[in-house]
Formats: structure tokens, C-alpha cells, sequence
């Protein structure tokens, strides 16, 4: 029995450190900054969330988590219930204020806490915040674990050298403003001048791929391509190759025979095979379609600037040209049918509609109450946080800041605190970056940042409808290829003329939405050279497995030797190579670079399958809720797709809406 209660005091940090690793790899971190900070804010039934500590509460509850900490951390096994969420939430509250608060002694104190404080936690973290303990070498022996760590202590090194290698690169490029044709005023506006009045163009991803996109000038083009391509050349190839050297000696010290399978063991891809099938397949199936589309942008070239040959560095630049002749959009102007207050209700109506549930905002308190449609109740809680301010982290994200636990009989799991027993429920939080008008008033989206929106809520619905009966696998604890897959799937409705209806309204008279016309342009450039676009992120995915995947590769020729196979004869611009720039196959997701596509094509298939013909279908909706998003965790990935689609998960879907709008 004692054996039993230190294993479970242990894993008390499990449930966080889960929800860690998702937020490292994806970026989902954040919360609502109290707008009021004195107003009295009210209870919420089920939430241990506290978002409005000050910065020696901060402090003060990270000692705390560190004292129970170090208690525990030489204890092992699984966490009791109950223990699991409070503490949870307990660590993220001293955690987000760094990322949104608005006062900057609550920022230092909460990255304080985090930073200075977390190697005993970070000790607990690291050891058990996978599925598999012996995935960490927990089996193995003691030389065996020294060895393993010594391994990961280089690895984060290499990895922290090549970022820090391009993140350091401050290189710019003189450009005169005859040789930046094209590109907007605004945009020069900005740019910094040398002493002889030249425009500086630097090597950051912001300026490259404003000159791709809109400079008219090929050579200007191919210069800044070439630069931006041979940034901390042959350094970061060096370290990029002792860098998988040592995570395949890392996967081998755990029984796996190279890095790629120790990664994908546990996702839904199971095998580096079957991602090197997946991906292939779909190349092959787009290359004809590709092809078609690469012709358009020669053609147009060659009417613009004669019979110079049509190089990579050229894609983007003629892409937008096509779409500007073929397609009547301005999204300039789409942005005026865009206010924030217009979208977000038709985003709840949407979500309403589809999957049963109805947001109602609680009065002075920032936040959302989520009830079930039917029966009214309670399910959970979403925080909104969606303007830019200084200090504020600086993405679009989603953080499960709260996960909730079922017993058997489907009720919430009680966690008991000092007084009295209270439910566990999910608490979502979503921060975003969109800006206010001068006055201070809700301003207008992009269409990107709907989009974004979109995504994101789709994190949210996933979060507050999981039905798990741990924490630890609960919300978006959930397979690494499959919690982006609720996210794309609703992103589709950002193109249906429907939901386009619902979510638009011209802000000087919100009672006009967007025109059919709109509509049906939005959706026909949605698939916009998207075969081309395509065979490019394959290209980055297929290197990202193939190094992973194998010893001795040449990293510097294996980009000339993939470039010009999938990207239908266009060679790699001479002199570069994009493995010295290639930061997700360093950090993040490094042997899972195909993920993305990965979920893209499942979502697709879902959408075709059930909503296509019918895209506020709440039968399919509810189907969706609760056969996949309620077992997501609970049930295997593909097993849990297979019951909702009756049939295994295909990629055709996704192939037919690539080439549904061919020009």
C-alpha cells in the first residue's frame, strides 16, 4: 500500500505535463488578461483556474508546486483522479500570465517561476509526460539512462545552435526602388535606407517573401531566393547532420532502429513505411494536376519577361498574378464585411448548429460558459483572448488549461479540496492577435485570421467535448496526428457560402453580408495551385523522413536530388540548400513533418464524406461529437474513424477537392 500511494502522488504533474508537450509542439498556449482588474468576478462551478494572480501570488504558488514536487519525483506510477486536475491547473496558473498580461512584473514573476523554479518539476515532466515509460529508458540501466541523457543534453544543444544560428543572421540586400517594382508603398515605407538611399532587404521571412510574392523584377526575385536559401550554409547542415546522428543513436539506445520509428510508434501513422506510402501517394496522385498548373505559371512568364526559364523562385510572384486575373477578389475589400463582434457570432451559430452546443457569455467575467444545446448543461468554459497588445505572446493558439475526467457512469470526475468537493470540467482558452480600430473599438479581419479563427475554435469544441476518464488522455492530450484533425475540419467552413453568410456583414451595415459572387470566388481559390503548393510541403516532408529514417545520408545532396523529382523538373536554385533552413525538422516536429498533411486529408475526407452536400448537417455534427471528438484518447485514432465513417479512411477526397476547381 505505501508502494502504491508514492506511485500515485508522482504522476500528479502528468495531466500538465501532457498538456505541455502538446503546447510545445503546436504552440497552444494562452488565456484572457482580465480587462477589469478590479471588478468582482464571479465563481465558475467547476473551474480551479485562477486567472488574475499578482505577481508574488505567482511566485509564492510555484513554491508551492515545487515543494510538492520534490516530495515526489522519485516515486513512480499513475495519479490518483482527483489529484490530477488540481494540481494541473494549479502549475498553469502560475504559468500563462507571462504570455498575456499586461503588467510586467506579473510577466517576470510568472516566466521567473517557470524558468528558474522548473528543474524539479521539469524532472517529474520530462520522465513521465509520454504514454510509454520505456520510451524514456526507464527499463534501461543505470549507464544506460546516463548515456540516454547525456544524448538528449546534445540534442537540445545542436537544436538550440541552429536556431540561434538564424535567428542571428542579420544580412540585408541593397535594393534600388526601380529594382523592388511591384511591391507596395506601404511596405517601402518601412524599410530601412543605407547612406546612398537604397532599401534594405533583409533575410527575414517577412521581407523574402513580400520581394517573391509581389516584386516584378525576376533578378531581384532570384537574389533574395538565393540568400534567403544559403543562410548559415554549410554550419547549420553540420550541425543538422550530428544532430540526427544523435537522435538515431537516441532511438537506439531504446530498442527502435532509427529516429523516424521511435517518433511515429505512437501516432496514428504507426510505421515510417506507411508515411512514406502516404506521402507518395498523394504526390503521385497530384503530379498530373501539378503539372497542368506549373504550365499556367510558364506561360505567363514567359508573356512577362520573355524566354528566360521559369526558375523556384519564381512561384509565388506568378501565382498571385494568375489569381489576380482569373479570380475577382479583393480581399481588401472582403475585409470591410469582416467585423470581429459579426464573425464570432456566426462561428458560435455554426458550432451551434453542427455540434449541439450554445456559448453564453458571463457577464464582467471574460468568459464563456459552453452548455450543451439540449439538455443545458454545463459542460465547460472558454476564455477569449483576441487583441494584440504589447507584451502579449505573439500567436493564435489554443491551451487545455483545465481537462476534465469521467467516471464510468459518464459524470465528471470531483476533485476534493481542504472544504468541500467540487466538479472538474474543461477549460479552453484561445488567444489570438487581431487589432482594435484607433478608437479602441472591435476592428475588422482578415480573411487569414477568420481562417485562423476558425482553426482554433475547432480546438475548442474538441477540448470541451472529449469524454475520457483520465486527464492525461483527455481534450487535447490526444494522439499527435490526429489533434489537428477536429481544427481542419472545420476551417472548411470559411469557404461554404453559408457560413461565409453568417459570418459576414459590412461594418457600416452589418445586415449585408458578402455577395454569392464572393462566395463562390472564395471557394474556387481556395484549391489555387494547391497541387503545386502541395508538392512542396511533400518535398520538405519526404527529406524531414528520409534523414530521420536512415544513417549516412548526404543532407547536402539530398535536397538537389528530391527537389527537381517533386517539383516536376524545376531544379534547386544554385547555391542553396534548404536544410540549413529548415527549423521543424530541428525543433518540434522533427521526423513528423508530414503531420500536417496527414490531418489535412483525414479532415477532408470527414468533410466530403458527411457535410459536403450539406454543410449544417447537426445529425453528422453530433455523430462527430460523440463518436469522434468524445473518444478521442479513449479509443485507437484510426478505430475511432473507421466507426464514424463506416469505412477505413481514405485519401481521395482530399486528391478530388484539389482538382474539383482546376483553372
Amino acid at each position: 500500500m505505501g508502494k502504491e500511494k508514492r506511485r500515485g502522488i508522482i504522476l500528479a504533474f502528468t495531466g500538465a505535463a501532457a498538456v505541455l508537450a502538446i503546447a510545445a509542439n503546436l504552440a497552444i498556449t494562452a488565456i484572457k488578461y482580465q480587462k477589469a482588474k478590479n471588478a468582482k468576478k464571479k465563481d465558475l462551478a467547476g473551474s480551479m483556474v485562477r486567472v488574475n494572480l499578482s505577481a508574488s501570488e505567482i511566485l509564492k504558488l510555484a513554491e508551492q508546486i515545487i515543494a510538492n514536487s520534490n516530495k515526489v519525483h522519485n516515486s513512480v506510477a499513475s495519479v490518483p483522479l482527483d489529484k490530477n486536475c488540481k494540481r494541473s491547473n494549479s502549475h498553469w496558473s502560475s504559468v500563462f500570465p507571462k504570455m498575456v498580461s499586461t503588467r510586467e512584473d506579473v510577466r517576470k514573476a510568472s516566466a521567473e517561476a517557470w524558468i528558474s523554479k522548473r528543474e524539479d518539476v521539469y524532472l517529474v515532466i520530462k520522465a513521465f509526460a509520454v504514454r510509454d515509460f520505456e520510451r524514456n529508458g526507464l527499463n534501461l540501466t543505470a549507464s544506460k539512462r546516463e548515456e540516454l541523457q547525456r544524448l538528449r543534453d546534445q540534442i537540445d544543444e545542436l537544436s538550440f545552435k541552429y536556431i540561434q544560428n538564424l535567428n542571428d543572421d542579420s544580412r540585408f540586400i541593397l535594393f534600388t526602388k526601380a529594382e523592388l517594382a511591384g511591391l507596395p508603398p506601404e511596405f517601402l515605407k518601412g524599410l530601412d535606407k543605407s547612406d546612398n538611399g537604397k532599401f534594405k532587404i533583409s533575410l527575414r521571412s517577412h521581407h523574402v517573401a513580400a520581394v517573391l510574392e509581389f516584386c516584378k523584377v525576376g533578378t531581384t526575385r532570384q537574389v533574395v531566393s538565393g540568400a534567403y536559401g544559403n543562410r548559415c550554409g554549410e554550419i547549420n547542415v553540420s550541425i543538422l547532420e550530428r544532430l540526427v546522428q544523435q537522435r538515431h543513436k537516441y532511438a537506439r539506445l531504446l530498442g527502435y532502429s532509427c529516429y523516424a520509428e521511435y517518433v511515429i510508434d505512437v501516432r496514428m501513422a504507426k510505421t515510417p513505411k506507411k508515411v512514406f506510402e502516404f506521402l507518395k501517394d498523394i504526390s503521385t496522385s497530384l503530379t498530373g494536376l501539378a503539372l497542368k498548373e506549373l504550365n499556367i505559371l510558364k506561360d505567363v512568364k514567359k508573356k512577362e519577361e520573355g524566354e528566360f526559364p521559369f526558375g523556384i523562385e519564381d512561384l509565388l510572384y506568378y501565382v498571385k498574378r494568375v489569381e489576380e486575373q482569373d479570380y475577382d477578389l479583393d480581399f481588401g475589400e472582403i475585409k470591410q464585411y469582416l467585423p470581429i463582434s459579426v464573425v464570432l457570432s456566426g462561428i458560435f451559430k455554426i458550432i451551434q448548429d453542427l455540434f449541439g452546443l450554445r456559448f453564453e457569455e458571463i457577464a464582467r467575467a471574460d468568459v464563456w460558459h459552453v452548455l450543451d444545446l439540449g439538455s443545458g448543461e454545463l459542460l465547460g468554459y472558454c476564455y477569449l483572448d483576441l487583441f494584440s497588445r504589447e507584451g502579449k505572446y505573439g500567436h493564435t493558439c489554443v491551451l487545455a488549461l483545465q481537462n476534465s475526467a469521467l467516471t464510468s457512469s459518464g459524470a465528471h470526475q470531483v476533485s476534493f479540496s481542504e472544504s468541500f468537493n467540487i466538479l472538474i470540467i474543461p477549460v479552453a482558452l484561445l488567444i489570438s492577435q487581431c487589432q482594435k480600430d484607433a478608437d479602441g473599438s472591435s476592428g475588422l479581419l482578415r480573411f487569414s485570421e477568420v481562417v485562423s479563427l476558425f482553426h482554433e475554435f475547432g480546438h475548442v469544441v474538441q477540448q470541451i467535448c472529449n469524454r475520457a476518464s483520465f486527464t492525461r488522455i483527455s481534450g487535447l492530450c490526444v494522439d499527435a496526428d490526429f489533434v489537428e484533425i477536429p481544427a481542419q475540419l472545420l476551417e472548411n467552413w470559411c469557404y461554404e457560402s453559408y457560413s461565409l453568410k453568417l459570418i459576414s456583414g459590412f461594418h457600416q451595415d452589418i445586415t449585408k453580408p458578402l455577395t454569392d459572387d464572393i462566395c463562390k470566388s472564395i471557394k474556387r481559390w481556395r484549391t489555387s495551385f494547391s497541387a503545386l503548393k502541395l508538392k512542396q510541403d511533400i518535398l520538405c516532408c519526404l527529406f524531414d523522413q528520409i534523414i530521420h529514417s536512415a544513417d549516412n545520408i548526404d543532407i547536402q545532396e539530398l535536397f538537389k536530388y528530391l527537389h527537381p523529382m517533386e517539383m516536376l523538373g524545376l531544379p534547386i536554385l544554385e547555391g542553396t540548400n534548404p536544410a540549413s533552413y529548415f527549423p521543424s525538422t530541428v525543433v518540434g516536429y522533427e521526423a513528423a513533418c508530414y503531420s500536417r498533411i496527414w490531418s489535412e486529408v483525414f479532415a477532408a475526407d470527414i468533410f466530403t464524406s458527411k457535410f459536403c452536400n450539406d454543410v449544417s448537417n447537426q445529425q453528422a455534427g453530433m455523430q462527430f461529437r460523440n463518436k469522434v471528438l468524445a473518444s478521442a484518447g479513449v479509443k485507437d485514432p484510426i478505430d475511432v474513424l473507421l466507426d464514424f465513417l463506416g469505412r477505413e479512411p481514405s485519401i481521395q477526397a482530399y486528391i478530388e477537392n484539389k482538382v474539383k476547381y482546376v483553372l
